[in-house]
């Protein structure tokens, strides 16, 4: 029995089992048969939650790049590694091979090296979703310098911060990048970012929008030159199992982001290892993650998963919406793609478009749909499932965060049985434990609790950049002896996991714990509903009162408002019960989102507790300007 690829349920069960008997051994059969080393590994894995000190594989030596190009070349030199669809229709995609890619990513290693980049120094990636970008990670990671790509969307603030927080001394960008009809000037964001970055050395400039930029002497080059006099052969830096491959950021409930260092060999098996599984990839198949590289889906799930199985993998420069909304269903249909895995967000988006923008395109190829950074609501997964899967395309609801690295809780495709909310099973190797406020674990099904993991999987993240301390405080100290996810999670009656949302999200109400994820579900099922966000401000009688912030699909007049708060609350009494009715429901234009769809519920929560005086730095927000109109309109 090949652990690599799980067939039917029966097998999933006798993986698992084997995972969680002797994770030891079967981490090392699927390291030994599936990877290229320089040098074995003496110990599998030694850890202590305690510390936390996490090492897997030590003692290994290999280089990441080797196994996501190198050793396909002599087989699969002439397969597409990458396709590149561009923000312009009218504009050609581009397919670049193995054999192509290998030549990019040598010649950038060697004008990295060439600009004095060596072994563990970091770089910056501040690019938007062309080739350059996937290039420029698996250079550094061929050279041994660290990546940090910081997501092409936020503010020169939030990019200085992440630039000094881990000292990058080179930064690539471009001078501009497309996001549907609009073009947005990323090198000027850059140049007011770099006034306050003494450590970076050199900006190297990728010409993508063909705008006047300045260019700062003695800092500031042209990409494409370098490139064309750099040569196609750079030896790959041997790496330790345990160095550093990336660092990258993730917004911390203090404010301050968190860098989540990921390591080479723990990583790469791990990402590789659920892409094969959770997305039944077979050669010669098309996938396609509509994410951003700027985020952990896109350094898992568009470069280093598929590329270290040998698959195709799409990235896409633009929006759903951009001609029309159509534009997922025709990069679908164009490039006749296999597995579509996207957010809640764009599923909820598009669901609210006329469904004759599917019907327009030809979407048999689809054999997978999935699913992430968020719980994905019924109404979404059905809406998903019937028109876009045609019923016949499982959906793979994935649970995971930056710092796991990889996905942790998921439906195996046409091995799990689906159902909608639920993230379903753990991933082989992977120990789920709910516990409870008392930090006693919860046996037994039709529980519900906090999520913890309870044995480290190769993928963990091993610290966070220069803090140490905050890591060990923020998933070690809340549960003895376990990784605190942050999340709460319900196991129903066959075991099958549903995560409820942050822990943060849980509000107390005259003495009862309210998930604000259900609760969401059942006001999202009312017709008029596009989204909706809860949270808690304080009541004089019950402690806390619910709030909730409601997107329409199309406004209507006050009158009508009226009937609607009626009808939501209805709704919520008839799913959840009377206690969990809303005090007050704000009807807004949009919810304030951070750039992967994720709802920035700790403004709303401000604002519903008038505190509008303290709300942080918002220039991060995908929307930043819906935040005024909410406090305009607040209740």
């Amino acid at each position: 029995m090949s652990n690599y690829s799980i067939k039917h349920f029966e097998e999933y069960f006798q993986v698992y089992r084997k995972s969680i008997r002797d994770p030891e051994l079967f981490w090392e059969e699927i390291a030994e048969e599936h990877f290229v080393w320089r040098k074995r590994w003496n110990s599998v894995l030694k850890w202590d939650f305690k510390k936390p000190e996490i090492k897997w594989f030590g003692g290994a030596q290999l280089n990441i790049t080797e196994n996501c190009i190198d050793r396909h070349l002599r087989t699969k030199g002439d397969k597409t590694a990458i396709i590149f669809e561009p923000n312009n229709p009218n504009e050609e995609a581009l397919h670049i091979s193995y054999k192509e890619l290998h030549d990019r990513v040598t010649r950038m290693s060697n004008v990295l090296k060439d600009k004095g980049v060596k072994k563990g120094d970091r770089v910056c990636i501040y690019l938007p979703m062309i080739p350059e970008l996937a290039v420029a990670l698996l250079a550094c990671a061929r050279i041994g310098a660290i990546h940090s790509v910081v997501f092409a969307g936020f503010s020169s603030t939030a990019l200085s911060s992440r630039i000094n927080d881990s000292e990058c001394k080179v930064i690539i960008t471009s001078d501009g990048s497309y996001r549907g009809s609009k073009t947005i000037d990323l090198k000027g964001i850059v140049d007011d970012a770099l006034e306050k970055c003494p450590c970076v050395e050199t900006a190297l400039v990728v010409k993508r929008i063909n705008s006047e930029i300045t260019m700062k002497k003695g800092r500031d080059l042209w990409l494409q030159p370098l490139l064309d006099q750099a040569i196609p052969h750079c030896e790959p830096e041997i790496m330790e199992a345990e160095d550093p491959l990336f660092i990258l950021y993730t917004s911390g409930s203090t404010g301050k982001p968190k860098g989540m260092v990921h390591s080479t060999a723990g990583y790469m098996i791990y990402s590789a290892y659920t892409f094969k599984n959770i997305f039944n990839y077979k050669d010669p198949d098309v996938y396609w993650c509509t994410a951003d590289i700027g985020w952990i889906t896109g350094h898992s799930y568009i470069v280093y998963g598929p590329l270290a199985n040998g698959a195709t993998t799409l990235m896409f420069e633009g929006v759903p919406s951009y001609p029309d909304f159509g534009r997922f269903w025709e990069i679908v249909e164009k490039h006749k793609v296999n597995q579509l895995y996207t957010a809640p967000t764009a599923i909820r988006a598009l669901a609210k478009e006329n469904i004759s923008f599917i019907e327009n395109h030809d979407l048999s190829s689809l054999k997978v749909l999935g699913s992430v950074g968020e719980p994905i609501n019924e109404e979404a997964w059905h809406w998903y499932n019937d028109n876009v899967g045609k019923k016949k395309s499982p959906i793979v609801d994935t649970w995971w965060q930056t710092e796991t690295g990889g996905i942790m809780i998921s439906p195996i495709p046409y091995c799990t049985p689906t159902k909608p909310t639920y993230a379903t099973l753990p991933f082989p190797g992977i120990q789920p434990a709910l516990m409870d406020e008392h930090g006693v674990e919860i046996k037994g099904n039709q529980v519900d609790g906090r999520l913890c993991i309870k044995f480290p999987w190769p993928s963990i993240a091993r610290t966070i950049w220069g803090d140490h301390q905050r890591y060990k405080e923020t998933y070690f100290t809340a549960y003895k002896d376990m990784y605190f996810t942050g999340d709460g999670a319900l196991r129903d009656e066959v075991g099958y996991y549903r995560i409820t949302g942050r822990v943060d999200d849980v509000i107390i109400v005259s003495g009862h714990n309210l998930g604000t994820a259900p609760i969401e579900d059942s006001i999202n099922e009312h017709p008029a509903v596009a989204e909706s966000a809860i949270v808690g401000f304080p009541h004089d009688v019950k402690g806390n009162a619910l709030y909730g912030f409601v997107t329409l699909k199309e406004t209507g007049e006050s009158r009508v408002h009226e009937n609607l708060r009626k009808e939501i609350n209805q709704i919520i009494t008839e799913h959840i019960g009377p206690i969990a009715k809303l005090d007050k429901i704000q009807f807004v234009t949009g919810l304030p989102k951070t750039r992967s769809g994720k709802i920035m519920r700790r403004i709303l929560r401000k604002i519903a507790g008038n505190d509008i005086n303290n709300l942080g730095d918002t220039s991060t927000l995908l929307n930043p300007e819906v935040v005024d109109d909410i406090i305009k309109g607040a209740l």
